[in-house]
């Protein structure tokens, strides 16, 4: 370590923020299977597409929970020497391939609802109100399940957010099959396909957004980046604030690092520790980032460094 030269480092808790709820992952993915399999053979008895329409959206999601599931294994695997973060990128991974399964899953709803339009069927109502509602009563205990954990990764919220349009899917082909019952108007099962087609992309594509920012190593959500330089400027003794980068490594997971640079009196008087915790207090109490590294600079140095660069 070079004269007037530190690094400090603040850690925060190990471990991925999706970890804490694999449980219930694993109990959504059952529950969503069972639903699947049983919609695919309503689906096929009552000619309904609506029913086929959203099996095949159960299928893409039991596909997307396994996925996240096995993200959640290899994130929490420690470290190596060549992947300093461990393999926590993974949970991300796994959210942008749901969000490529559901944009799939909702153009191939759309289409097929169109070509119904095209090529009527004559869907049974009565056997698409059966396999809606369990269908229905099913998802709404797995979106119980997941509440709490969507709010907290991008991993859990993908898998969240499929059961949604599952949820509101099994709703579509609930009216659509009473509406068919009522008045035998068929063209109510391809518009419930498309209600579903619609709900599952504008979702998809948020989360889509909110993935990319992550693999961009956009700053984490709720972090202005402009508040945290003027917080550290505001302390006493820092002159300036460099190299200062926020990212994402997961969700649950950001990271801060800061080059200060401080006067050479503040440093002698408070010493390098005493400045690191006027840091991390000073970050802690108004931003939820716990990873940072800061080096700490005396005045001029900045320029000495350019000039070894060279």
């Amino acid at each position: 370590m070079g004269a007037g030269h530190d690094h400090g480092h603040i850690h925060g808790t190990t471990g991925t923020a999706a970890n804490a709820h694999k449980g219930r992952l694993r109990v959504a993915l059952a529950i969503t299977i069972t639903v699947m399999l049983a919609q695919v053979v309503g689906g096929l008895m009552a000619d309904s597409l609506a029913l086929v329409a959203d099996a095949t959206h159960m299928a893409t999601d039991a596909l997307g929970l396994g996925m996240a599931l096995l993200a959640i294994h290899f994130a929490n695997r420690p470290a190596t020497g060549n992947r300093t973060f461990g393999y926590a990128r993974a949970e991300i991974l796994a959210a942008l391939a749901n969000c490529l399964l559901l944009l799939t899953v909702g153009g191939y709803v759309l289409y097929e609802a169109v070509e119904r339009f095209i090529t009527p069927a004559q869907t049974q109502g009565t056997l698409t109100i059966w396999f809606g509602a369990f269908g229905l009563v099913a998802n709404m205990v797995s979106l119980t399940l997941l509440m709490r954990g969507q709010k907290e990764s991008l991993n859990v919220r993908g898998a969240f957010l499929e059961v949604v349009a599952d949820t509101l899917g099994s709703v579509a082909v609930i009216v659509s099959a009473v509406v068919i019952m009522l008045t035998g108007w068929q063209a109510a099962d391809p518009i419930a396909s498309l209600v579903i087609g619609f709900m599952i992309v504008p979702r998809t594509v948020k989360l889509l957004q909110e993935t990319l920012n992550v693999l961009l190593e956009s700053a984490p959500q709720g972090v202005d980046m402009a508040e945290v330089r003027s917080h550290i400027l505001a302390l006493p003794g820092v002159e300036e604030v460099h190299d200062l980068h926020a990212w994402t490594i997961t969700s649950g997971m950001p990271v801060l690092s800061a080059h200060v640079v401080v006067s050479s009196g503040t440093l002698d008087s408070l010493g390098h520790e005493k400045m690191l915790h006027e840091l991390r207090d000073c970050l802690g109490d108004h931003f939820d980032v716990e990873h940072c590294t800061f080096q700490l600079e005396p005045s001029g140095y900045a320029r000495h460094e350019a000039g070894l660069c060279h």
